[in-house]
């Protein structure tokens, strides 16, 4: 309980931050980039060990634990929500609000769905790389170039999509080929 209610505030705090980082250039194209990997890495699979730690011992280990794990795995929704709000702060709450809800109380739900309905997974992988493409395109120091543009945000995104779709649906293939 106690670790559940410190990785909401986590959530929120990081959530605030990054809103506030997103202002600066450069950062949102990072931030884009990190998005159409984490996108990437949905569908083919591959994990960087973030579940391997256990808590041993007291309470505050297992608080600990909980922390550091929800850090690493919450990373890309953090992301996702301050990018979408694009600054506007009633978004960002909402955002908060109904992510963080569906994070503690959905997480088994979701998985049950995703192993009957393994489309889920790459229809979330390609909105992880829409919402990729567009913070890509949304960056400060593009912002001129794409107000004089407003199809190049719905292009980046769809581009941001189809890329995540495209490279992790051949990456899945060659992995196969690879195992057979």
């Amino acid at each position: 309980m106690f670790g559940s209610g410190a990785a909401v505030v986590l959530r929120i705090v990081l959530t605030i931050v990054a809103a506030k980082l997103l202002e600066l250039s450069f950062l949102q194209v990072v931030g884009g980039c990190l998005l159409l990997w984490i996108g990437y890495q949905l569908l083919t699979g591959e994990e960087d060990g973030e579940g391997e730690s256990k808590g041993h011992g007291s309470m505050f280990a297992a608080i600990r634990t909980i922390l550091i794990a929800d850090l690493v795995m919450s990373l890309d929704n953090v992301i996702a929500v301050a990018a979408t709000a694009q600054g506007n702060m009633v978004l960002l709450i909402l955002g908060l609000a109904i992510s963080i809800p569906l994070v503690i109380f959905g997480s088994t739900l979701m998985i049950k769905l995703m192993e009957r309905f393994p489309v889920i997974i790459t229809l979330g992988a390609a909105l992880i790389g829409w919402v990729g493409g567009e913070t890509i395109v949304n960056d400060n120091l593009l912002h001129g170039y794409t107000m004089a543009h407003p199809w190049l945000h719905y292009a980046a995104a769809a581009a941001g999509a189809t890329l995540v779709v495209a490279v992790g649906k051949w990456m899945q293939g060659r992995q196969a080929a690879a195992n057979a």
